[in-house]
């Protein structure tokens, strides 16, 4: 959401990060973990200082009840580099979800991604398991002609870096 109304929001910061709802970090006396909530962050640091870039995708609905939003959300931004970074977020916790855009203006050969997601939406983090939830190497995603095509899986959060 930053990224794709930057033009609006010059800087955001998150006001409280250690042991509250939404926590980056939990602590216990000497024990420590990260929560998603960090890896999602963590994964975002390439948006910090780049240039945010056009992106045009359709997203079907996810609906529940009868409520309905975009399934689907995305951004992109270069950074200082020249790189190309697209997150992606698939908010249906059971589909997964297929992209192909065109990236108009940017010259490209490689995709490598990351990701964050578990195997059930109730997962979480905890002090005996602290590594349910954390980034992996993404590999759904690729050049197809001159589009990149993407499976998303149901609720997940990817980070793409296009070279």
């Amino acid at each position: 959401m930053f990224n794709n109304h930057c033009d609006r929001v010059r800087g955001a910061n998150l006001a409280q990060a250690v042991n509250v709802l939404q926590a980056v970090i939990l602590t216990d006396k000497e024990k420590m973990l990260l929560t998603p909530t960090y890896h999602v962050f963590d994964i975002y640091q390439v948006r910090q200082d780049a240039e945010w870039l056009p992106l045009q995708f359709a997203s079907p609905d996810y609906t529940l009840g009868t409520e309905k939003i975009p399934a689907l959300n995305a951004s992109a931004s270069k950074d200082k580099n020249g790189t190309v970074h697209i997150s992606l977020v698939n908010l249906d916790p059971n589909k997964p979800l297929t992209l192909e855009t065109a990236l108009p203006g940017v010259s490209w050969k490689t995709v490598t991604g990351r990701i964050v997601t578990s195997a059930s939406v109730s997962d979480y983090n905890t002090f005996d398991q602290p590594g349910i939830i954390k980034p992996a190497a993404f590999t759904g995603a690729k050049k197809r002609g001159n589009k990149l095509a993407v499976v998303l899986p149901p609720k997940s959060v990817i980070m793409l870096e296009v070279k």
